[in-house]
């Protein structure tokens, strides 16, 4: 499977959303959208579906949604650590900045890692 791209108008209705919460930046990537919260990715966009940045301290929230991971490839042996955001947590940024910091905080944990290395 091949990454789609992102329509402009779900860019900017996650833009608007996410910026809601704090201060957001994107960057294409990889045919999709890569988003950032001080220097971090911690989410991204294919096909017009939102994906957050996911460990073992949010996974469970995603999962208990009853979301699923990014599957770039379409191998559910081959997930990345992003899972599906619920959608209607983008229309309330009270409901969605838990979530949104969460997501920020592996996103930071997995860049401290990388430079340990």
């Amino acid at each position: 499977m091949v990454p789609m791209a992102v329509s402009v108008s779900f860019r900017t209705f996650v833009l608007e959303q996410l910026g809601q919460v704090r201060p957001v930046t994107f960057r294409p990537m990889f045919g999709g959208l890569t988003f950032f919260a001080d220097g971090r990715a911690f989410a991204l966009a294919d096909d017009d579906v939102l994906y957050f940045k996911v460990d073992d301290t949010n996974r469970p929230d995603f999962e208990a949604a009853g979301m699923g991971p990014f599957l770039p490839f379409g191998d559910p042996a081959k997930p990345m650590q992003y899972y599906e955001l619920p959608a209607e947590l983008l229309e309330d940024p009270d409901e969605l900045a838990p979530w949104m910091a969460k997501a920020i905080a592996v996103a930071a944990k997995a860049k401290t890692r990388a430079r340990r290395k």
